[in-house]
Formats: structure tokens, C-alpha cells, sequence
């Protein structure tokens, strides 16, 4: 789960990191008065989970409250790269002499953590990756060792970090390990980081990801979630126990194992180039129980979807015999009733599939046909969407 960045900062708070004074405001009235709070000139910085925002005019100085007030007024509904502005941070600003970046990130092709520190913060790391690689120090980091002070100094040394503010970079360095590790974070972001005037080191914007596989260590990670900005359908998936991806095409896919799902995500995709180019609706994966009630629910959320044309339910019967999707099937039909519309393929194979597909031709559903394998099941379901 990727934070706003007034999240990031909160959290960065929580665990020491030094920041600026900051407050979100909705409207313009609110922005205003935080402006009035925190006093001085502010940076009014649109809310949404994609970069670019300065490029695209949601980063903006003001000067005072009512100028607090215009430019939050600019910048509230904004389309930023698909994104929707509903939300600004107002922040302190801040006298900056040199900016850095600094990262601690799952580095998950060397199957360990990673940090990246840079002298040429304040703009894209890939950047300068690509300009000048040897001003981006790439640490690799233990996940048994950690990061300790002596790492820390090793980490600001390879990155050429200024004597001056060395011990603060190192010092900050720590308190984003114990922010990545308490938090389950998956990447901790600091870009820029920012030495002042005054020679203070600040972290002046934050990225967080958040670990979801973590949510069960860490419930107070649900008051973080988007719900404004959570697809409906995945959030009722979600709701459900579910393993559903929203994805824009025609064709709804349930199948049980996350690798046949991926699977028949490639089948349906490719076998709709040739029916106009349909594609797949979703990926929804019911796992190894696919019980009357999962295929209900499964089927519910994507007969909700108001893009797909029609369903193709790909089940290979191990742990789960056949006969007991079947019944799952017919019974889900059932169940939802007059909400079932589409027509739904389905494909049978494995445990007990002879037995399956004989419970699902007895049934006789006028919305279910059936198919022997998985390549002409996909052609169906491509050929009824277009249809």
C-alpha cells in the first residue's frame, strides 16, 4: 500500500525523522486557517499517490493565509496523471541550501535490502542514475545485521555526503531503518532531504509502501487505506477474503491458484485479438476451497462490473475435486438468482472432471455452457463478450 505523503511524514514523526510542521486541509477555508497555525510562508502540495506533482502545478508557495487560500483553492480537484486532488498538505517552508535523497527498499532480484543515497536530490533518482551514476551510492543491507551506526557512516561515506552534515544524514539513516522495519515498509523514500540554512537536515518530502502481507501485525495500517480512492469492486472483494485485481477489459476470470489465473489472463488476452481485441476483465483468484459461497461471492463482484460481456471460470480440480466446483457453480447460480445476466464458460479439469461435468450439464443453466480445454473455453468467453 503506497502512503500520501502526509501519511509518510506522520509516520516519519512517529519515529523521530526530523520534519517540518505540516496539517492537510480539504477546502480552501481549511487550508487557510493551517496556514494561519503554522505561520510564515507555506507550500500548499497536492495529495495524490503519483509523482510529477510540481511539474503539473500541485506544488505551489505561498506567502500567507489568503494566498494559502488561493492556491489550495487552484489546486483542490485537480487532475494530476489520472489522479484526482482531493486533499493538500500545507507545510512549512523551508530555507534550503543543498538537497539529497535518501531510500531503503526491498531489493527483491538480490533477495535483500537496499539502500540509495544521493548527493543530487530534488529530482528523479533515475535521472541521475542514468547522468551520473557515480553521485548514487546502491548499499546493499542484511536483513539480519540491519543498519547500525558504523553502517550508517558507511552508507553517507560512499554516497560523498559533506563532513558537515554527515552525522545528521547517518543519524536520520538510522531512525528510516527503524521507520522500514517497525512499519513493515517495503520502500522508505526520502526525496528531497534537505540541509537549511541553519544547517539542519530535514526530510522535506516522504514515500512510503506499506507491506499488505504485514496488515495482520499491523492494524492500525487500515486507518491509512484510500477508501476515496479504492476501487469499489476491489473493495468488496477485499471485504470477501478475496484475491481480486480490477484490470480494464470484457472478459471476468475466476480460477483457482494464482498461477492458472495468470495463466488464463494470457489465454483470454491472446484468444481476444481475435474477436476485436477483448481482453481480460479482472484477475480473481478463489484459491483451493471453491465452495458455494467463495463462487457466489466471486461471482457477484464481477457480474458488478459493468465492463465485463461475459464470464470464464477456470478451475483445475486438485485439493478441490471438480464435482465440488461443480456444485459450487450450480449453487452460486442459485444463490445470486436474477442478479447471474452474463453468460458464464466454464472449463473443468483434473480430480473427479468427468463427475463435474456431469453435474453441470444435468443442471442445464441457460447462462452456463461448458468447454473441454482451457484455449477454446477462452475463445468463447472472447467470442460472447464481443458479442
Amino acid at each position: 500500500m503506497d502512503l500520501f505523503e502526509y501519511q509518510a511524514r506522520d509516520i516519519f514523526e512517529k519515529h523521530g525523522v526530523p520534519v517540518l510542521a505540516a496539517a492537510i486541509a480539504t477546502t480552501a477555508d481549511e487550508a487557510e486557517k493551517a496556514a494561519e497555525t503554522i505561520g510564515g510562508k507555506v507550500v500548499v502540495k497536492a495529495q495524490v499517490k503519483v509523482g510529477g506533482r510540481g511539474k503539473a502545478g500541485g506544488v505551489k508557495l505561498a506567502e500567507n493565509p489568503k494566498d494559502a487560500r488561493e492556491k489550495a483553492s487552484a489546486i483542490l480537484g485537480m487532475d494530476i496523471k489520472g489522479h484526482t486532488v482531493r486533499t493538500v498538505m500545507i507545510a512549512a517552508a523551508a530555507p534550503i541550501e543543498a538537497e539529497y535523497y535518501l531510500a531503503i527498499l526491498l531489493d527483491r532480484s538480490n533477495r535483500t535490502f537496499l539502500v540509495m543515497a544521493s548527493v543530487s536530490g530534488g529530482m528523479d533518482i533515475e535521472e541521475v542514475a542514468h547522468t551520473a551514476p557515480e553521485k548514487l551510492a546502491k548499499i546493499p543491507v542484511s536483513a539480519v545485521d540491519g543498519i547500525s551506526m558504523s553502517k550508517a557512516k558507511e552508507i553517507v561515506a560512499a554516497a560523498k555526503f559533506p563532513a558537515e552534515v554527515a552525522d545528521q544524514v547517518a543519524d536520520v539513516l538510522l531512525k528510516l531503518w527503524e521507520v522500514f522495519q517497525s512499519e513493515d515498509a517495503t520502500l522508505v523514500e526520502v526525496n528531497p532531504l534537505v540541509k537549511t540554512s541553519d544547517g539542519k537536515i530535514i526530510a522535506l518530502d516522504g514515500k512510503v509502501t506499506l507491506d499488505e502481507n504485514a496488515d495482520f501485525r499491523q492494524p492500525e495500517h487500515q486507518g491509512l487505506v484510500d477508501e476515496a480512492g479504492e476501487n469499489p469492486l476491489e473493495a468488496a472483494a477485499k471485504e470477501k477474503g478475496l484475491n481480486y485485481v480490477k484490470l480494464d477489459g470484457e472478459v471476468g476470470i475466476i480460477g483457482n491458484g494464482a498461477g492458472l489465473v495468470m495463466s488464463t489472463l494470457d489465454v483470454v488476452a491472446y484468444a481476444g485479438e481475435k474477436h476485436g481485441g477483448v481482453r481480460p476483465a479482472n484477475f480473481l483468484d478463489i484459491g483451493g476451497g471453491a465452495s458455494a459461497q467463495i463462487m457466489a461471492d466471486g461471482l457477484s463482484i464481477i457480474l458488478g462490473d459493468k465492463d465485463v460481456k461475459s464470464v470464464f471460470v477456470n478451475v483445475f480440480g486438485g485439493i478441490t475435486a471438480c464435482d465440488s466446483v461443480a456444485n459450487g457453480i450450480v449453487q452460486a447460480l442459485e444463490l445470486l438468482g436474477p442478479k447471474a445476466t452474463k453468460p458464464i464458460v466454464v472449463r473443468l479439469d483434473g480430480n473427479n472432471v468427468l463427475e463435474g461435468r456431469a453435474i453441470l450439464k444435468a443442471a442445464a443453466h441457460p447462462l452456463v455452457e461448458q468447454a473441454d480445454t482451457m484455449d477454446g473455453a477462452a475463445n468463447r468467453a472472447a467470442e460472447l463478450a464481443a458479442k
